[in-house]
């Protein structure tokens, strides 16, 4: 079940950022579209739309059903020749160009019907967009070692596309020269016609296949979870070097957490109701209120480096490691990492001890007075026997229930501690994408935090057996 469970998760998370206002990339494309008009740089911009597949519709496509009225409408926005604001005309562009080859059947139309009818702006736009739209696509650009095949198609669709860079004219051009180009551009179409035609199966495909998430999918069947918008770089490459940040940092905090919420659970149920009882909780219901940025900065404040108390300065103030971490031995090098994250391990921990060790108290409870529990004590067992080998085990069972969700949320509430503390994990990597609208990082983490909430269901089903011998997987 861990399979379609992690489909349909990955589709939820796909579409609520391809739908959220605004476009993935958007000061990224926004750039590179100025330049493309100002610099007559269209390929530059046509080809980084592809690479993210930025010109495909998120989940379904019609596009092969467009109509010539739709497209029409958008050439006369974009040519002045109907009324529409700033925005309505951007928007009109980011459409033309988003069609791609599925328009250009009706601007071949558009183009020869307004030449006619010596509607010059219209047919220049038509020759414009024709021009972005014409071109087909190339198979695996970024494989290094292409096929035979794939290699000889690219070489052709390349030849092609030089070809048709040249069907171009200046606004200011001559009308002879105007007339050239649109005769040439309808004798291209009329050669290539049967391009732009599809039978059912193909719209079949197209409908759902020709989109973001299927490309996306195909992607990750391969295990190629794209580029960021931002660098260029692999997301994946960037994810695995930000890892070794903050999966330290999380897995030793829910360690930790189990380590000291385990034994202060059992003590709690074991001393129920005594005065040490009602501190111990006491305290951990006040340590869970405390924000982890405000008891961060306390921190800092009172123990780091930077600290006004020379006495108190026994941490460093942020970072992973020391600049001169390289040259130290092993043992120191150890040191030095867990003086780094004495300050964040704590932020990190104190708010999910109140949580994990009531959970323990209250199964520890319910196991105590269990006829077996009872029927130990009756032998004359020592209570510290009864407690550790016969209760215990069974009263575990619902803090393992919480290791699903826990890891996954801890390394989410380390984002805003290693933005603190200036670790280089996830944290600042994630809130900058979010900011730059770079859907493919977000996707990436977003993902791999579901792998760890399904690892951890997994984790916790065979913890059970482990804990309880009356669960056997057979």
């Amino acid at each position: 079940m861990m399979i379609p469970t992690f489909f349909g998760i990955s589709l939820v998370i796909f579409v609520v950022l391809n739908l959220a206002p605004g476009r993935p990339g958007a000061q990224q494309s926004a750039d590179l579209g100025q330049q493309a008009r100002n610099q007559d740089t269209e390929e530059s911009y046509r080809i980084f739309r592809e690479q993210f597949d930025l010109d495909k519709p998120v989940l379904f496509n019609t596009r092969f059903a467009l109509p010539r009225a739709s497209v029409l409408t958008d050439v006369e926005i974009a040519a002045g020749e109907r009324p529409a604001s700033a925005a309505e005309k951007i928007a009109a562009q980011n459409r033309l160009e988003d069609d791609g080859q599925y328009a250009v059947p009706h601007l071949v139309s558009i183009m020869r019907d307004a030449d006619a009818a010596r509607s010059t702006k219209v047919r220049d736009a038509a020759a414009y967009f024709l021009r972005l739209s014409a071109p087909r696509r190339l198979l695996h650009p970024f494989d290094r070692h292409p096929s035979r095949g794939v290699r000889a198609y690219n070489d052709a669709v390349q030849n092609e596309a030089a070809k048709l860079r040249d069907l171009r004219y200046a606004l200011d051009a001559p009308e002879e020269e105007k007339r050239r180009v649109v005769v040439a551009w309808e004798r291209w179409y009329d050669a290539h016609r049967d391009r732009f035609h599809y039978p059912f199966m193909d719209e079949l495909r197209i409908f759902f296949f020709d989109t973001r998430f299927a490309r996306y999918w195909a992607n990750l069947l391969c295990l190629d979870f794209g580029v960021s918008l931002v660098n260029r770089e692999p997301v994946l490459a960037t994810l695995f070097s930000k890892l070794k940040y903050s999966l330290s940092l999380s897995v030793a905090s829910l360690l930790l957490s189990y380590l000291i919420a385990v034994p202060l659970g059992v003590f709690s149920a074991v001393r129920k109701g005594s005065r040490a009882d009602r501190v111990l909780t006491l305290l951990l219901f006040m340590l869970y209120s405390l924000p982890s940025f405000f008891v961060a900065t306390l921190l800092l404040y009172y123990f780091s480096e930077g600290s006004d108390y020379p006495s108190l300065r026994w941490f460093p103030t942020g970072g992973f490691q020391s600049p001169g971490a390289a040259g130290m031995t092993t043992l120191g090098s150890i040191g030095d990492v867990l003086r780094h994250l004495a300050l964040p391990l704590l932020c990190l921990t104190y708010g999910s001890l109140a949580a994990l060790s009531r959970y323990m108290r209250s199964g520890l409870l319910d196991v105590i007075r269990a006829d077996y529990v009872r029927t130990a004590r009756a032998k004359g067992l020592p209570e510290l026997l009864v407690i550790g080998k016969h209760a215990l085990r069974n009263a575990l069972l619902p803090i393992l229930t919480l290791l699903a969700g826990l890891l996954p949320a801890i390394l989410g509430g380390s984002v805003i501690i290693e933005y603190i503390f200036g670790i280089p994990g996830m944290g600042l990597w994630v809130v900058d994408a979010i900011y730059q609208r770079d859907y493919n990082v977000v996707l990436v983490v977003e993902l791999f935090s579901t792998i760890l909430v399904l690892v951890g269901i997994l984790l916790t089903d065979l913890s059970y057996a482990v804990v309880d011998p009356r669960i056997r997987y057979e």
